[in-house]
């Protein structure tokens, strides 16, 4: 799966060391999860759907206060070009709620690609449900992943006019805190010349996959937003793309 580190601070880690990450002590207005209570509340709540996890990748960073996961999911609906997988999110220094979303891991090259902002997140107050949210987030992910899949195809059959119009793009894309503009001749790269046969059609499929690609060398943190802002400018999240 695509979830990489870059920061020499920042480690993958397994579920075990996963559960042995302190967690804060509450307040009267902030109630911390701990890291791992996330995960198996979204398991439980996929398994109650049919759904059950079939690989899955954590990373910690900033000393382990912020948590990202993939979570690579089976069910009867994968298709042969990418499989369906969960993105989650949590935080111990209140930098943002804790979170999940629907998205697709590209089989050929595992490069990932979410649907949606994180489509259910819930700030760490102490009215907090970690079931409930989960429970809510898994209903509307198997609606999400159909969505997401539909949005795919649609890139696929959109052919880009010309390199002027993805380079237009690329930049447009760093404007819009996609990626650094350090990466736009990355990215330009990639999209010319892929590391992978199947992405040599000039499609914007093709092109997204140029972004996902160069954010293989992110920190978990800065591929959130990557991820967040590439939902936005291609419209995969139902809305018209930003860009």
């Amino acid at each position: 799966m695509g979830l990489c580190l870059a920061n020499p601070t920042d480690k993958f880690v397994d579920r075990e060391t996963l559960a042995l990450v302190p967690t804060p002590q509450p307040t009267t207005t902030w109630k911390p999860v701990p890291h791992i209570d996330v995960v198996e509340a979204v398991e439980s709540a996929i398994a109650d759907r049919g759904m059950h996890i079939e690989s899955e990748r954590f990373g910690l960073a900033r000393d382990s206060q912020k948590m990202f996961g993939v979570l690579t999911i089976s069910n009867h609906r994968n298709t042969p070009e990418w499989t369906r997988c969960i993105g989650i999110r949590n935080s111990h220094d209140q930098s943002f709620a804790a979170g999940i979303c629907c998205g697709v891991s590209v089989l050929v090259c595992s490069n990932l690609c979410f649907g949606g902002e994180h489509v259910l997140k819930r700030r760490h107050t102490s009215g907090i449900d970690l079931e409930v949210m989960a429970s809510d987030a898994a209903a509307y992910i198997e609606d999400g992943f159909l969505a997401l899949e539909e949005h795919i195809e649609e890139l696929h059959c959109r052919a880009i006019r010309s390199d002027d119009w993805a380079r237009s793009f690329i930049c447009k894309a760093a404007e819009f805190g996609t990626i650094p503009s350090c990466d736009i001749l990355a990215v330009l790269r990639e999209y010319q010349n892929p590391k992978h046969e199947v992405f040599r059609t000039c499609t914007q499929w093709s092109l997204l996959n140029a972004f996902t690609e160069t954010a293989h060398k992110y920190p978990p943190a800065r591929f959130d937003v990557c991820n967040r802002r590439l939902t936005r400018i291609f419209g995969l999240d139902g809305r018209p793309a930003a860009i």
